[in-house]
Order: structure tokens, then sequence, then C-alpha cells
């Protein structure tokens, strides 16, 4: 059976998908950890984070279920 690190390296290869999920959770990390490098936050910027934060989490769910998916794939072509 395949690891899930497996999964993800063969996905970053071979899914357009995947590559565009990865691409912008690294991206949201990086401008939230911009943003929090600054010792004060304006409340507008507070804001701007926590939508980030909301963006990211729904980028790495949205790769989670195409490892989940993939998966299944991959169990029911060796089932048949």
């Amino acid at each position: 059976m395949l690891t899930e690190k497996r999964i993800a390296e063969l996905l970053r290869a071979s899914s357009f998908e995947y590559q565009q999920a990865e691409t912008a959770h690294h991206r949201l990390d990086e401008q939230i950890a911009g943003l929090y490098k600054r010792h004060v936050l304006t409340p507008q910027e507070e804001l701007r984070v926590k939508q980030m934060q909301k963006e990211k989490l729904a980028t790495k769910d949205q790769m989670a279920s195409l490892i989940r998916t993939y998966r299944e794939q991959q169990a029911h072509a060796q089932s048949h």
C-alpha cells in the first residue's frame, strides 16, 4: 500500500488540480507568515489572516481528498 507521502508525490507529478492546491497552500502559508512577522496587526490585517487561514485549510482539505480518491481508485483497480 502506498503511503500518503508517496501518493502526494505521484499526484504532484500527474494532477494539475493537486499542483494548484499545493501551490495555493504554500502561497497562503507564506503570506500568513509575512503578516505575523509584524508586531501589531490592524483589525483589517487580522481579518485577512483569518480569511487566509480558512482558505489554507480548504486547500489542505482538497489535497487530502485527492489523496483519498487516488488511494480508493488504486484499491478498486487492484481488487478487479
